[in-house]
């Protein structure tokens, strides 16, 4: 076989593997897509009634059948919410207690000392939060932009003559998650009964999402004061679009900021473990003297306060 040729065959192989890992992805984007949004029509063919779906999907959030917190800490359940995960509290302790015992038992083997064992708990709890953050900041930015097209499909919807109620229902049966799932919930609460300012207003505490909020509060003018619901309606849409290309704007504009602070960040610790790798007793007899350690935490603290003023430098609210 000539090297042509072998290049050739081996182009074709890349090409075809290519093809196939696309392919797979593809699949598995729109399996979790149609996963997300037959989440809750599977919890309405389990429910008999509208009171026993408003009430189920009330729980999953962290809610009571009333609509009240079940956590005690105001901030932890808003974070419950807003990161739209399956609330399971016995499932959730039993994982943490076990990550607890497992970081714990591992600082007590590493530094053979009994005095780090209480930071095994805090570290998972820390992870914990972390991990109901970033799932609300992720479910934040989908709802974001996905709450223009929600917009237009009730604005179509009422221009084609069909009440409110309808027009909701109608987004939390076509669209994705999150948003279906929000106006789903919506939708039944207010066939169980709530009013649509309530009802709308009750997404808005669950989500915390500023475009929801403003959604919100355009409800609550035309309840009150009256007008072209419509109208407001394409207004509100337009605003929440600009809004959002606003934040792609200054994500854009600040992107250098933040690409400087992840190398800044990175590099002291990248420089450390070639050196550690290349020459293990570089930094021994540093460690070793006590004004070395004090440097070292002089210079972890810095580098904080650097994070912090660069995240204030870039961290620009629309």
């Amino acid at each position: 076989m000539t090297p042509e040729i072998r290049l050739v065959f081996l182009v074709m192989i890349f090409a075809a593997v290519f093809s196939f890992a696309q392919g797979v992805v593809g699949l598995v984007r729109v399996g979790r897509a149609k996963s997300k949004v037959n989440r809750r029509l599977t919890t309405a063919r389990h429910t008999a009634s509208i009171s026993d779906l408003v009430i189920e999907l009330r729980k999953q959030r962290g809610l009571d059948a009333s609509g009240k917190r079940k956590l005690a800490l105001r901030w932890l359940a808003d974070l419950v919410m807003a990161s739209g995960l399956v609330y399971r509290p016995k499932q959730w302790l039993t994982l943490l207690a076990a990550a607890a015992v497992v970081a714990s038992l591992g600082l007590v083997i590493v530094t053979h000392s009994l005095a780090f064992a209480p930071l095994g708990p805090l570290t998972v709890a820390a992870v914990g939060v972390i991990i109901l953050k970033v799932a609300a900041a992720r479910r934040a930015k989908a709802l974001g932009e996905q709450l223009p097209n929600g917009l237009d499909i009730i604005v179509r919807s009422l221009e084609a003559g069909h009440p409110v109620p309808t027009a909701i229902a109608l987004v939390g049966r076509e669209m994705v998650d999150p948003i279906g799932t929000e106006f789903g919930m919506m939708s039944d609460e207010i066939a169980y009964g709530a009013s649509l300012e309530q009802a709308v207003g009750r997404m808005a505490e669950r989500c915390r999402h500023p475009d929801l909020d403003l959604f919100a509060a355009t409800i609550r003018l035309q309840e009150r004061a009256g007008g072209n619901l419509t109208s407001l309606l394409k207004l509100n849409s337009k605003t929440v679009r600009d809004r959002h290309k606003m934040r792609l704007k200054i994500k854009a504009a600040s992107s250098e900021g933040r690409v400087s602070a992840i190398i800044l960040t990175v590099a002291p610790f990248a420089v450390m473990a070639v050196l550690t790798v290349a020459s293990p007793g570089y930094y021994t007899e540093v460690l070793q003297a006590p004004i070395g350690r004090y440097w070292f935490a002089g210079f972890g603290l810095w580098m904080v306060v650097g994070n912090l003023v660069m995240r204030r430098m870039i961290n620009m609210k629309v």
